[in-house]
């Protein structure tokens, strides 16, 4: 690829994430470095780049707030006087954008680092990412058969009962474009290996994440975990933590919602997880090599997921992904997305295996 910067990385989020124009009016909501999640560094290159496109740009300190995040009415305020919002800042999530006003262009950034905007994870032409997770959802139709395993012992089947639902809210965007629309669980079985439990990023708890000493299997059986299996010492802990996660929120402890697979090979976790898993989960979940379910509450994302690492994935008896890699030219339509975008198909070629897991 061609020199990367994070300038280039915040012109690739504006114009062709964002699609701004001259004269537009940005208002970046970002999270203090403090907090230790995004930088602030960050939040100046992109304000730099959109004065340079000739954007109107405006700034506001969000915070974070764990247990109660909201929209005050003076923020609303503001947003309100925007035509894009860009959220530097975990408020975005964690709100999934209700009460956002309408008419607005709304975009979260998992760019969350200087570093991560410089890299091929922020410079990468997201028009390209945004064809290849369409690509990938068009392979999720009714009737298709799907089988995906880890080097750990995961063995997980299904078959799709309906296309995947990807009416969205097209002014609702993530910037890098890293996942899939979520798959149903609902006619999934297998059982699904990992070595850890971690929040998802929806609310944030004490005692995010619990590690296990070998791996654990959830029990799977059509999008309800029925049990774990694992050394006696791992079972009873990972129960333990489903019964205080479910008990704290009063949500459903043995629902499945969904799952899906990263698709950015350029997305790169330079730092261990072990110093910051919210952070970890919320960036890292992009690279190929990491296929999650969305469990404990019966909506997307939950509060648990399971993380299951260098997965292959089988679709229709395609390989699509294969030990941690995704090989876009065996999605439907992929060559074709390669060709168009060259420094896409370049980190598809190279791709980025560091997800912060010491491997």
């Amino acid at each position: 690829m061609a020199q990367m910067t994070p300038e280039l990385g915040a012109r690739n989020l504006l114009v062709n994430c964002a699609r701004a124009t001259d004269g537009d009016r940005l208002l970046i909501a970002f999270e203090p470095s403090k907090y230790g999640y995004y930088d602030d560094r960050t939040v100046e290159v992109v304000a730099e780049a959109a004065s340079a496109l000739g954007l109107h740009v405006d700034t506001v300190n969000v915070g974070f707030n764990a247990s109660n995040p909201h929209l005050a009415p003076d923020l609303l305020l503001r947003f309100e006087a925007a035509d894009i919002i860009l959220f530097l800042a975990r408020l975005g999530d964690q709100l999934r954008f209700s009460g956002m006003p309408a008419g607005k262009t709304i975009v979260v950034s998992f760019a969350v680092a200087e570093k991560l905007l410089g890299s091929g994870f922020g410079n990468a032409d997201h028009r390209g990412f945004e064809a290849i997770k369409s690509a990938v959802n068009g392979m999720f139709k009714a009737g298709a058969e799907v089988h995906f395993t880890c080097p750990l012992g995961t063995e997980v089947r299904g078959t799709m009962s309906a296309p995947l639902a990807t009416e969205v809210d097209t002014t609702i965007l993530r910037f890098p474009m890293s996942m899939f629309t979520p798959v149903p669980a609902a006619t999934f079985s297998g059982r699904a290996a990992f070595t850890f439990l971690t929040g998802s990023g929806s609310r944030y708890y004490d005692n995010y994440t619990v590690e296990f000493d070998g791996p654990v299997f959830a029990l799977l059986q059509d999008g309800v975990l029925t049990g774990f299996d694992g050394a006696d010492g791992d079972v009873a802990k990972a129960n333990a933590h489903y019964d205080r996660v479910a008990a704290r929120f009063g949500i459903d402890r043995n629902f499945v919602h969904s799952w899906h697979a990263g698709i950015h090979p350029g997305c790169d976790y330079p730092w261990p997880m072990q110093d910051n898993y919210e952070r970890w989960g919320g960036v890292s979940f992009g690279n190929p090599r990491i296929l999650h379910f969305h469990s404990c509450g019966a909506y997307a994302p939950g509060e648990i997921s399971w993380n299951i690492i260098d997965p292959t994935v089988t679709i229709n008896g395609v390989n699509i992904w294969e030990n941690g890699t995704l090989h876009a030219d065996r999605i439907l339509g992929g060559s074709e997305i390669l060709a168009a975008y060259p420094d896409v198909a370049e980190l598809f070629a190279n791709p980025v295996r560091n997800i912060g897991i010491g491997d």
